[in-house]
């Protein structure tokens, strides 16, 4: 007997068309800035729903990282550029390598400025992609897939699983057909888009506010962190440089010129400065401690 819940050629949930945006086009700029804004209400709620896997997620971050293994995000079109922004804010903000947490998007590059959207129907791509940057056993592939179906990221999952990575999926559909692919899945439903299946609005903002998560949670692990401040950050502009002697000022209560001092006689080593202030010690003995305590600032302080 047939499902009668069933339907013959029925949308998948990202494609579907949403009842509470189904007269936008004919709606006042106030309107549509009211019917998006109650969609995204909804987003916060359904990440929340997913917070065991994403604290799962930030833990196999954090062993990877600990063993100087590497967090590759996969995705194609807006889900891959959002996991590239993700890597790149990664080093600024926790002085990490360059290759510690990387972007791996379908169409390489280009992509990131133009729409190369046929190019995440090529799971081989994928699969070349995760070997071209020499996936290991340490490492984690994290692929990004609102449908939970794209082939590419497909392609660099069943790829990372030959090479005993961990694999975590991030995807806003209710079953994702490349589940059995990942280790974790974070799929928080999101609901239907206040554009049908335009899935760079509230699909990628679930995905965004995950990514954001799961690196940060996994740094904090890390020791990147001391209370709430960005202890590793790299003073790389003139903006961060005042934010790195506002932390050194905020930690020891000294004058900005010692913090000045401190973060020169360091050498831009906020965490290693720190530490020169609170035990009145050189960088050599600084640096020590820190090793000593695997970089975290707060078992010294």
């Amino acid at each position: 007997m047939n499902n009668p819940r069933k339907k013959t050629g029925q949308a998948e949930p990202t494609e579907r068309s949403n009842p509470s945006s189904r007269h936008i086009d004919s709606a006042s700029a106030l309107r549509i800035a009211e019917i998006i804004n109650r969609e995204d209400q909804k987003i916060a709620l359904a990440v929340r729903s997913k917070l065991g896997p994403i604290a799962r997620a930030i833990e196999i971050a954090h062993e990877a990282f600990s063993r100087r293994g590497r967090l590759f995000y996969v995705g194609a079109g807006s889900s891959g550029r959002l996991g590239v922004l993700d890597a790149v804010e990664c080093p600024p903000t926790f002085g990490v390598s360059p290759g510690t947490v990387q972007g791996i998007l379908a169409g390489g590059k280009n992509a990131l400025w133009r729409s190369a959207e046929a190019a995440e129907d090529d799971p081989l791509a994928g699969a070349e992609a995760i070997c071209r940057v020499g996936v290991g056993a340490k490492d984690v592939v994290c692929g990004i897939s609102a449908s939970g179906k794209t082939p590419f990221v497909r392609g660099a999952l069943g790829e990372a699983q030959k090479k005993k990575a961990r694999c975590i999926l991030i995807s806003c559909h209710p079953s994702p057909a490349i589940a059995p692919l990942a280790d974790v899945v974070i799929n928080p439903v999101v609901g239907p888009e206040v554009i049908s299946g335009s899935t760079r609005m509230k699909a990628g903002t679930a995905t965004k506010m995950i990514l954001n998560m799961i690196s940060t949670g996994a740094m904090i692990r890390l020791g990147k962190v001391y209370n709430n401040l960005m202890v590793d950050v790299r003073p790389s502009s003139a903006k961060l440089r005042g934010r790195a002697e506002g932390i050194i000022r905020s930690v020891l209560g000294c004058s900005r010129n010692r913090a000045k001092e401190l973060l020169r006689s360091s050498k831009d080593r906020v965490k290693v400065a720190i530490v020169m202030g609170a035990r009145n010690c050189g960088t050599k003995e600084a640096e020590r401690l820190l090793e000593e305590r695997q970089g975290f600032l707060g078992e010294i302080l």
